[in-house]
């Protein structure tokens, strides 16, 4: 192994460190190579090698090498590796990121100003292209008719033609195609008005602007000779245009993907140019990697035997797999009654395994909807247990983590290097003295916890860096961190890992859930073609291939406690509940849920039935997690006691300090807000409102109400009333399964 901070290998070693069909690809440096690699193979090892073996053979040079991938975590863990590998002078960047490099350089140079200043959001500029075609769209549509716009221009489809090429494909667009159209058209007016443009502009801007302009088209095919592009599945028509001019003269192009991954179809995605690659590239060499390195073959096994039953072209290519890793535990298929005890059992079950050691940044649970989220985060909260939030902020715009950076960066402008006891010690030493760090952590897990571990993961970096070059000054590791904040490589951050299937892609876990496995949700409702059903099909594929050891699938039977036990599990999951994956839950007569162990479940506390949840002002039926809280749309007028909701939150502080926890693990603050309008009287009332359940009610219940009625919260502990039996009042029909 060569991937950690120190001497840079040679080219004999950097081939050493790589099995036969990597090797391949790393050799594989002039003309045309495409890798066709699955799941745990080791394919940024690979490409990456290869470019590392090409600069140090001579054959390529650093700065005429680009490599183009699809996310900026992706790019800045690839160009970690390329420094370690000794080649830190190679372009790793996004797509976008290049685009807009080259844009932002010959615009100037070409056309005498700058170019067009780039829009945070298309959200907003689309709400005004509505308004002004009269129209009205709530948030949920704004979302829609954004990602149909995005969709349009990735695939390279103007306004005037959008109406003929979804008819021609059969696209069922968020509106009216006539309507969709003429929003399009408005957004493209407003923002060209103003002076901007939008992710997509940035490529057709540059394409254009190679199209155009001969003497810019040479000079960047000039600077760039040699090409990488990483998850080459995910390509859609606009950024394999651009990388055609790119490459028109290149001396070697290195695509790689696996089309069982392809899982972004709605941005315009398209397997067709990896599988149609050797068509294109007359010559070119074809690799295989199907060493799986990351899973136990009982994951493997049931991967491969989901895609078994696959249709399409991608499956006409899909890879069989073939693990190197040791024997372990058959994955687990648990079937839950209602989806609030399907969160409270996947939170036991992590409690479970992090009593036996495993690290809570090794866990991950995994949905197919953003929506899905809150359920578990409350159920980890309720346990104490610490969770990360994929997509939520970024780990070096955390208040201690800049803090410490700053406090590091300080140190190291007195410094004139590395004291006696090392880099490490120095490190340890500046962040004890004003970062907040102990060498033992805190006990509890709220905020005060959360810090310490953002900051405890700088020192373990350190430890980390300092290993590798023994040599390195408190400058030098101020320097790594500057890099790796610029390229977004944070380190890791002990907290289980809640994220939807889509942003999972690229990562792994020792432990992994797959929740929610039900028809209408995975497949979801709106994926209603043959080529729908098989990507959601490979968006499992993907859960199931980031575990390496731990892997339980999940689903309840109802929506909420009480409800009519109707869903049926995924059909993805037929045929795959024996054999080496054995049935992982039954209904055994007396005993409810059964584990695949033969673990019996707790039986649950009996709550009221939960009926669509509408909006208290309006009517409206609420979808968004946050609005089912309040009972009431977010637009809609609140009237809520601002000094109630003052005291609530004030409360709320307080009794989060006592407990060492986050605010949020006492009550969220939609709950809060809804207690505050609300003004519950009675138990009964206040477990009336979501986010107040048994636990809670059990907790705090006692404190709100006396707060609620103006009195002392202090002291107040009469008992709460059993209010989580079915009552006749709250005795309505359960939600239809296909509202979300």
């Amino acid at each position: 192994m060569i991937d950690h901070y120190g001497p840079p290998p040679t080219a004999d070693e950097v081939l050493d460190a790589l099995d036969p069909e990597q090797r391949r690809v790393a050799k594989s440096v002039d003309g045309a190579v495409c890798v066709l690699a699955g799941a745990g193979t080791g394919k940024t090892r690979a490409i990456t090698h290869r470019i590392a073996y090409g600069v140090l053979t001579g054959v390529m040079q650093p700065g005429q090498t680009l490599a183009v991938t699809f996310t900026a975590r992706a790019a800045g863990e690839m160009r970690g590796r390329l420094r370690q590998l000794g080649v830190p002078g190679v372009q790793a960047r996004t797509f976008h990121a290049a685009a807009l490099r080259q844009l932002q350089f010959f615009w100037p140079r070409t056309y005498g100003v700058n170019a067009p200043r780039l829009v945070d959001s298309k959200v907003p500029l689309v709400a005004e292209a509505v308004q002004h075609c009269r129209m009205r769209a709530d948030r949920a549509e704004l979302r829609d008719l954004t990602g149909e716009i995005e969709w349009a221009k990735a695939t390279q489809v103007a306004p005037d033609d959008y109406v003929a090429q979804v008819a021609a494909s059969g696209r069922k667009p968020p509106r009216d195609a006539a309507e969709v159209a003429r929003v399009y058209a408005a957004y493209e007016k407003a923002k060209s008005g103003r002076g901007q443009m939008d992710f997509e502009d940035v490529l057709l801007l540059t394409i254009g602007l190679l199209d155009e302009r001969l003497d810019v088209r040479e000079q960047v095919q000039s600077q760039y000779r040699h090409f990488t592009v990483d998850e080459y599945q995910d390509v859609n028509p606009l950024q394999q245009r651009l990388l055609d001019l790119w490459t028109q003269h290149a001396r070697s192009l290195c695509v790689v993907g696996d089309a069982s991954q392809t899982i972004y179809s709605f941005t315009g995605a398209t397997p067709s140019y990896l599988l149609g690659f050797r068509h294109r590239h007359r010559g070119a060499e074809v690799v295989e990697l199907v060493r799986d390195y990351r899973s136990t073959p009982q994951v493997v096994r049931l991967a491969n035997r989901l895609l078994t039953h696959a249709t399409g072209e991608a499956a006409k290519h899909r890879l069989e797999l073939v693990s190197q890793r040791a024997e372990g535990p058959a994955p687990e298929f648990v079937e839950y009654g209602d989806e609030p005890g399907e969160a409270e059992g996947v939170a036991r079950r992590v409690k479970q395994l992090l009593d036996r050691g495993v690290r809570a940044a090794e866990i991950a649970v995994l949905f197919r909807t953003n929506s899905q989220s809150e359920a578990y985060e409350q159920a980890l909260a309720d346990r104490g247990i610490p969770y990360v939030l994929r997509g939520a902020e970024r780990f070096f715009e955390r208040p201690e983590v800049r803090q410490a950076a700053v406090l590091l960066r300080g140190a190291a402008r007195s410094a004139g290097g590395a004291d006696g006891d090392g880099l490490a010690a120095e490190v340890s030493a500046v962040l004890a003295s004003g970062g907040g760090w102990t060498p033992e952590p805190p006990s509890g897990s709220g905020q005060v916890r959360e810090r310490w571990e953002s900051v405890n993961a700088l020192v373990r970096l350190a430890e980390d860096f300092s290993a590798g070059r023994p040599e390195a000054t408190l400058r030098d590791f101020v320097d790594e961190l500057a890099e790796r904040a610029n390229a977004q490589h944070a380190p890791t951050v002990d907290g289980v890992t809640l994220a939807s299937l889509h942003a999972a892609k690229g990562l792994e876990w020792d432990a992994v859930f797959l929740v929610g496995l039900t028809e209408g949700m995975l497949p979801i409702t709106y994926a209603d073609t043959d080529a729908k059903i098989e990507e959601e099909r490979r968006l499992l594929y993907v859960g199931i291939t980031r575990a390496r050891e731990h892997l339980v699938l999940s689903w309840a039977l109802s929506r909420s406690p009480g409800g009519r036990a109707h869903r049926k599990a995924s059909r993805f999951l037929d045929g795959l509940r024996g054999g080496s994956a054995s049935s992982g839950a039954s209904l055994s007569a007396g005993r409810g849920p059964v584990s695949r162990a033969g673990e019996p479940f707790t039986p649950r506390e009996k709550r009221r039935k939960a009926g669509p949840v509408r909006c208290r002002v309006c009517g409206r039926g609420l979808a968004e997690a946050a609005e089912r809280k309040l009972a009431r749309c977010l637009d809609c007028p609140s009237n809520v006691d601002e000094a109630m909701l003052e005291r609530l939150l004030d409360w709320r502080q307080d009794r989060a300090s006592e407990l060492g926890q986050p605010a949020y693990c006492v009550f969220t603050d939609a709950t809060v807000t809804a207690i505050a309008e609300v003004q519950p009287s009675s138990a009964v009332q206040l477990a009336r409102i979501a986010g107040v359940n048994r636990t809670k009610l059990d907790r705090f219940g006692a404190e709100v109400l006396a707060l609620v009625a103006g009195r002392d919260p202090k002291g107040a502990d009469e008992p709460a009333e059993e209010v989580f039996s079915v009552a006749p009042e709250d005795d309505v029909p359960a939600p239809p399964d296909d509202e979300f």
